[in-house]
Parts: C-alpha cells; structure tokens; sequence
C-alpha cells in the first residue's frame, strides 16, 4: 500500500511540476537500477526533495532538516513519503543508523550536504559526514545537481512561482571507486562532480528535451 501512495504522490508531483516549472531531468541513464543509493546534490529551495524524487525510478528517502518535523502535521505529511529527521550540524546518530539501514537494505537515500537552502542561488561548500554513509555501506554515491528551483522559490517567498526548472544526474561513483579515495578526498571529489552538473546544467538545460 505505501508503494501505491508514495507512486500515487511522485506522478501528481510531476504533473504539477511539468506544467508550473516546465520541470526537465537529464542524466536518468545514470542512476544505478539496484543496490542502496546516496543521491547528493545541492540545496536551492523547498522544492529540491520532491523534484529530485520524481526523476528516480527507485522510492527514495529524504533526509530532512529537524526543524521541519516540528509540525505534527507537517511532520506527519513529509515522513508518509519516507523523510526522516537530521540535526541542523550533521545527521545525528539516529537520523545515521536510519540512513545505513536504508542503503544496507539497498534502496535510495537523498541528501543535502551544504545543510541549508542556498540565499544567492549558488553551492556552498559541502559538511563533511555524509561521505561515511557510502563507505560503512558499500552503496553507490550518485552526483546530482538542481537549478531554476532558487528562482521559482527563493527564501524571501512564501509561495513558488512558475519558472523552469533542471535536474540532472551525473555519473555515479560506484564501491569500488569509493575505496580508492579517502574520506577528506571523497568529499572533494563528490563536491566537483555535484558542481561540474549543476553547470552542465546551467549551460545546456534550455536546449536539451525533456527525458521522463
């Protein structure tokens, strides 16, 4: 039944985003179709975690800042779609034990690793942390990168407003990669390859077709 719900939620999600954000993902090829997933990308508004979501055939889970659980209703909304809670300075040692579970059980994990929205449409630099996640696991890190979602719903709004947004997935960086690195240089690497898609992007989204 959750599957059905959460099914249910990606394609109202996506038919909202095509004809509000004229939404467009690139890269879909790239996501591994087995095996427990660490999707980064960077942060430009509340709209990343659905957007991001949609494109991915797998059912994700979304580490989410703690702040926003605060609401019952808020919370009881964004948990039926498989968000769990993380400290505001790292993930915390529940919301870590949550995510390995997950990526041991191989399913996908989404994360925000600057650990806020953007203010000026930019990346900032990535908290170090989540990198521990793929190595204790043995699950694949995906490079992802969003951009428009900053213009359609930037901090000073209350309420998103029509503009096109991309996202793109970048070439998955597998276990076996992941051992040749140490943690201070996964991070980097991870960071460049998030930074090198989101300006693909930047420079080839209004040309490209749509490919959901």
């Amino acid at each position: 039944m959750h599957r059905l719900y959460y099914e249910f939620v990606r394609y109202f999600i996506y038919g909202l985003a095509i004809g509000w954000f004229r939404v467009r993902y690139f890269g879909r090829r790239n996501i591994p179709r087995k095996g427990g997933i660490l999707v980064v990308s960077n942060h430009q508004s509340h709209l990343d975690p659905p957007l991001m979501g949609v494109g991915i055939p797998q059912m994700g889970n979304y580490v989410a800042r703690a702040t926003l659980f605060r609401s019952p209703i808020f919370s009881r909304l964004i948990r039926s779609v498989n968000a769990f809670p993380l400290d505001r300075e790292g993930i915390g040692l529940a919301g870590i034990k949550m995510a390995m579970k997950l990526l041991k059980r191989g399913e996908v994990v989404v994360i925000f690793p600057e650990g806020t929205r953007t203010r000026d449409g930019e990346i900032s630099e990535f908290r170090p942390g989540f990198t521990t996640l793929a190595v204790r696991t043995g699950a694949a890190i995906l490079p992802a990168a969003i951009e428009g979602a900053y213009q359609a719903f930037p901090h000073s709004s209350h309420f998103p407003r029509p503009h096109p947004v991309h996202i793109g997935y970048g070439k998955p960086i597998s276990a076996d990669e992941i051992k040749q690195y140490d943690e201070r240089e996964l991070l980097a690497e991870v960071e460049r390859r998030v930074r090198a898609c989101h300006e693909e992007l930047r420079r080839h989204a209004d040309f490209a077709e749509p490919q959901v």
